[in-house]
């Protein structure tokens, strides 16, 4: 396979397929090669294949049918969840101003479950930082997220005071594929004292999940003051931009 040895084969397959599908080889509705034929054309194990082919359903790029095989799923509009966008500009929208305290910029140790949602070993090194964002001085998200050093090794030099993480990853490793979860909760002490709210306060917690070229680039968690933020998806009709 032409893919680097550094990759795990997983990725490997997973790589090999989606840059023909960004090549045009295959458009939607396009049958997918088997597992058989994947297995034939890179040497990998068929578990191995099978993996590579249930990460790519899960992660839309492809559709799985029982008895008819694999097809390449139809792309998604951006705005079927939430739009993949940069705190700062977002900010600068309502004319206000942006501000960020880097509160952690560092290399850590992955446990299981940070390493099962990167798509990584247990253990695997991964740059971590932890960041408040402040509106007009006034804390509204603290973002708490990892970094796969392979899809962004300059990572631990940036100024994040100055550019946001977003804004360098969206540069330096464009998104193929984005995630987002999102669920409620209370402010731990620690949470609510970065965010300057009293402890249990409500909180909007957004998990955002990123791939580049089939790998996962980074995850976020970010938490924002229930009262101080709301998550939106979708947009109204043209003509019709009267706020809710």
């Amino acid at each position: 396979m032409a893919e680097s040895d550094a990759l795990p084969l997983y990725l490997q397959v997973k790589r090999r397929l989606m840059d023909r599908i960004a090549a045009g080889d295959l458009s939607p509705g396009d049958r997918a090669p088997t597992e058989r034929a994947l297995v034939e054309q890179t040497g990998a194990s068929r578990m191995t294949v099978n993996r590579a082919l249930r990460e790519l359903a899960d992660e839309g790029v492809i559709t799985r049918i029982q008895g008819a095989g694999s097809f390449v799923a139809e792309p998604k509009s951006a705005s079927d969840l939430l739009t993949l966008h940069n705190i700062a500009d977002e900010i600068a929208g309502r004319r206000r101003r942006h501000s960020a305290d880097v509160l952690r910029l560092a290399r850590t140790r992955l446990s299981a479950d940070e390493a099962a949602r990167m798509r990584l070993e247990r253990g695997a090194e991964a740059f971590h930082s932890i960041l408040v964002h402040r509106e007009d001085g006034t804390p509204i998200q603290l973002e708490d997220r990892l970094v796969n050093p392979a899809s962004a090794p300059d990572y631990l030099t940036q100024d994040f005071t100055r550019r946001t993480p977003n804004a360098y990853l969206t540069a330096c490793a464009p998104a193929s594929a984005v995630e987002h979860v999102v669920e409620a909760g209370g402010a731990d002490a620690q949470t609510a004292e970065r965010l300057a709210i009293a402890p249990g306060a409500p909180c909007l917690i957004a998990w955002r999940r990123t791939w580049t070229g089939g790998a996962v680039a980074s995850l976020a968690r970010l938490t924002h003051p229930a009262d101080r933020y709301r998550l939106t998806a979708g947009r109204p009709p043209v003509g019709d931009a009267a706020p809710l």
